[in-house]
């Protein structure tokens, strides 16, 4: 593989593990949805983009579950080059028929975009 070309793996420090890391994305509140899902922004301070998945019992028994999770990680795995870096996206699917991974990616691509945007022309918070 030469220097040029993007890997497309998805290793741990790729992911948001800690319980602290999902609180401070949903404290955030810069999100952009659509009919599918949720995606909430926060900067993280990386190089690289990092995802978070939250799947509730309301998208069914776990067997369904864990498939919309696999199809939202391949979705994040597939165009994280494509996405703004330095930013933590929590990934929330909504209840819906379930779609495929083209739709997913294109999604994603979009609703990550427009809530980095958010994020970046928010006023300054004063704690």
């Amino acid at each position: 593989m030469t220097e040029g070309q993007n890997r497309l793996t998805l290793s741990r420090s790729r992911r948001m593990i800690r319980k602290g890391d999902f609180e401070r994305a949903f404290a955030g509140r810069c999100t952009a949805g659509d009919s599918l899902l949720v995606v909430y922004v926060l900067p993280n301070g990386l190089d690289c983009p990092r995802i978070g998945l939250t799947v509730g019992k309301r998208h069914g028994n776990a067997v369904q579950r864990n498939r919309l999770r696999r199809l939202l990680r391949e979705a994040f795995r597939l165009e994280q080059h494509n996405l703004p870096a330095g930013f933590d996206y929590m990934l929330v699917p909504r209840p819906a028929p379930q779609a495929d991974l083209a739709t997913y990616r294109q999604g994603l691509l979009r609703l990550a975009a427009q809530a980095v945007r958010r994020w970046q022309t928010r006023p300054p918070q004063t704690t």
